[in-house]
């Protein structure tokens, strides 16, 4: 049954043959049996293509039924006992992955010696993908659709920060309508209209809207070159908490106006809908909560100590 669906899946028994690592005269034997076995023949079979038979259309429906219920039988059979092994595909964005996931990575290796980690980094993840075990999603406004399971793993604000130096030479901001005379970093290309909303971060009061006219020092869809040209203090930057954080602890980079709030990031990590989770992403995925602390409150600005104020 495995190969007369690889077979389909493949468009062909050479191709099914080496994804399940045997001969392809073997593959051809087996569905030949089956056919053989089950008294109707399942594939019409020419010297250019494959085409499935009626009576192979409707047994291959029924195949994959019967598959998914033996591999969901030998997952709850071997899952509480079974140890976290194999590749693990994972699909994050770069920001997080360069400054955090990477420099966690020892740890759930130390735990997880058996699991290889496929990473990856693409520029926009805003919705879970099917070909990767995990998807790690940095929500903004837009909430997430589509078929799947999602925990929550971090909570994060987008601050404005700059170096010491540059505020000491520019002066500190007192109020958002103060950002019109500094330099700026801006990761979206620029449009007629730039504006920059804000609202008191400690609750209450009306937002602030702030057109920034001044054209940007640098624009780039590049998160961390814009991080790079701020820490050479180049100018003002809105960076999510999690990006910041490092700079911010070393004070390479100073948070800009505390006392008001700009943007929540929450991430999630979200997985394919399926009854039984393998071990490995289960294990990654506890390790992710377990970092990140899924809660409401920042864990990289409280780390920095320079939470909203």
């Amino acid at each position: 049954m495995r190969v007369f669906a690889r077979v389909i899946d493949a468009g062909g028994f050479a191709k099914a043959a080496n994804a399940l690592d045997i001969a392809p005269a073997v593959a051809t034997r087996l569905v030949a049996e089956l056919e053989e076995h089950l008294g109707a023949r399942l594939i019409n079979r020419t010297t250019r293509r494959l085409a499935l038979t009626d009576v192979g259309e409707e047994y291959l429906e029924r195949v994959r039924n019967i598959l998914s219920e033996v591999d969901d039988a030998e997952t709850v059979a071997g899952i509480a006992t079974a140890e976290a092994r194999g590749r693990l595909s994972v699909l994050v964005p770069p920001g997080f992955a360069v400054h955090q996931l990477a420099k966690h990575l020892p740890r759930f290796r130390a735990a997880h010696p058996k699991v290889s980690l496929e990473l990856t980094v693409t520029a926009s993840v805003e919705t879970p993908d099917e070909n990767h075990d995990v998807t790690i999603i940095a929500q903004r406004a837009k909430p997430i659709e589509g078929a799947f399971i999602a925990r929550r793993i971090a909570t994060a604000e987008v601050v404005l920060c700059a170096t010491p130096e540059y505020l000491d030479a520019h002066g500190r901001p007192k109020h958002p309508r103060d950002l019109v005379q500094h330099d700026t970093l801006m990761p979206l290309p620029p449009s007629e209209h730039r504006e920059l909303s804000f609202k008191p971060a400690w609750g209450g009061g009306d937002p602030v809207v702030i057109e920034m006219k001044k054209l940007p020092s640098l624009m780039t869809t590049h998160i961390d070159t814009l991080y790079a040209a701020a820490l050479a203090g180049l100018g003002v930057i809105g960076l999510p908490s999690f990006v910041a954080e490092d700079a911010l602890m070393e004070q390479a980079l100073e948070r800009v106006l505390p006392q008001w709030h700009m943007q929540t990031i929450t991430l999630f990590a979200a997985m394919p809908t399926r009854k039984h989770v393998p071990m490995r992403t289960r294990a990654f995925v506890d390790f992710l909560l377990a970092t990140f602390g899924a809660t409401d409150r920042d864990p990289w600005l409280a780390a920095a100590g320079c939470e909203s104020c």
